[in-house]
């Protein structure tokens, strides 16, 4: 067995028909490649085949993700050490030896059990972190995903109605609520809406907030002389129709989203860590569960933040060759964890007077507003991840006290901010 504690190396390119393996064993010296199909029962006993084989001895995985099926199949297997490798980076290093860009499955396995047997200390085996922290992963970023799905079926949904039904952008509310979906589904387009008996529309207002009289009379006189865009019938029953379609579509998502709500919520609650990221200023109940996810709870996964920087994006990317130095933006990061930062760090100064001061420094100097929250959000991940690694809570009063003495300048601007007294909604 070598110095990495292993006695073999597996290289595993997956893919949907058939799996290409790689095996180096490191007593005999052989290197030996065969192909699974895609069929649990088959990868399960390949499985059983390797504990047997090398006696339950540590067998080290190299593959090309993080998550997903493979890593599923892998986990709580005791013999068996992961190595997640990224795409790009394999990417990059078949360029080396293949600069024409061919490709195929058996090369990439053998590239993938080389690429870190070879450097082990380049590379950095993966630890699954306990079943409710990954849990909180993966549903924050599955959240994440809906409302994705939300924010495009919203946006398809106003540009529909401005081709037919402009008046429903306004009358309906938020296009993104149930009140819009009721509202829609009910008068579809604006002969719909006119035909309407005014005591159905006050109704459908007083279900779903308690708008003032005489705003509900300045709504029922809009409807009254609104007059419709197109007479075209044809437009309007297609666009009609396609606006129920999207409406049902929203409402669906509506109710899931509020049901990985309160999942999250009750993981989140239960969490031992929570305490260090619900007092976080700005972070709520949508920000404080993904930061938590985020870092994780195995205190040995990060040694620095810097990774963390790195590993969401952050930190930008800095190339210098002879008298060139240029900085630009990281392409190879997590796109979920650079936005969970990012928008932390774009409420956090809402909420946190060396935010909102740091923030309006950097616009005064010329940075635009997504680089101003960006130096902001790198600035966060440092004082999150002491408190990460310290299991201690953030606490405002003792950052100000370390900021008058090593930044003047910021503290200055902090003491020229007006007094305000604001506390966040609890997450």
């Amino acid at each position: 067995m070598n110095s990495c504690g292993v006695a073999a190396w597996v290289g595993l390119d997956w893919a949907d028909q058939q799996h290409v393996i790689c095996l180096y064993e490191v007593q005999s010296g052989q290197c030996e490649i065969t192909r699974l199909e895609q069929k649990p029962e088959a990868f399960q006993s390949w499985l059983s085949q390797l504990r047997q084989r090398f006696g339950g001895a540590k067998v080290a995985v190299v593959l090309e993700q993080a998550r997903g099926a493979v890593i599923y199949a892998l986990l709580g297997l005791d013999f068996v050490v992961l190595y997640p490798v990224n795409p790009q980076a394999l990417a990059h290093y078949r360029k080396a030896y293949a600069p024409s860009g061919a490709k195929s499955d058996p090369v990439d396995a053998v590239l993938l059990m080389e690429m870190v047997r070879n450097r082990p200390g380049c590379f950095r085996a993966w630890k699954a972190d306990d079943a409710e922290t990954r849990s909180l992963q993966l549903l924050t970023e599955n959240r994440r995903q809906l409302v994705n799905q939300k924010t495009a079926f919203t946006n398809q949904l106003t540009s529909l109605l401005k081709s037919y039904y402009p008046q429903a952008l306004e009358l309906a509310g938020d296009l993104g609520s149930l009140q819009a979906c009721d509202f829609l589904k009910r008068w579809p387009t604006l002969e719909a809406l006119q035909q309407a008996q005014p005591s159905q529309i006050r109704k459908l207002y007083l279900d779903y907030g308690r708008p003032r009289p005489e705003q509900l009379e300045q709504r029922l006189e809009q409807i009254r002389r609104a007059r419709a865009l197109t007479e075209d019938a044809a437009a309007v029953l297609s666009g009609s129709m396609m606006v129920q379609a999207l409406t049902e579509q929203i409402r669906s998502l509506i109710a899931t989203l509020e049901r990985f709500d309160q999942r999250i919520a009750a993981l989140f609650r239960k969490h031992p860590d929570r305490p260090l990221f619900e007092c976080l200023p700005g972070a709520g109940a949508a920000l404080a569960p993904r930061l938590l996810a985020a870092f994780g709870a195995d205190r040995d996964r990060f040694q620095s933040a810097q990774e963390i920087q790195q590993l969401s994006g952050i930190a930008p990317v800095t190339e210098q060759s002879g008298k060139q130095h240029w900085v630009h933006w990281r392409w190879a990061c997590s796109k979920f964890l650079r936005q969970s930062f990012h928008e932390f760090a774009d409420h956090s100064r809402k909420w946190c007077r060396w935010a909102q001061a740091l923030y309006q420094q950097l616009r005064r100097r010329g940075q635009g507003h997504h680089a101003a929250v960006r130096v902001l959000a790198f600035k966060w991940i440092r004082i999150l991840f002491h408190c990460w690694k310290t299991r201690t809570c953030y606490e405002e009063s003792i950052y100000l006290k370390s900021l008058e003495k090593r930044n003047p300048s910021l503290w200055t601007e902090i003491q020229a901010l007006p007094p305000r007294v604001r506390k966040p909604k609890a997450a």
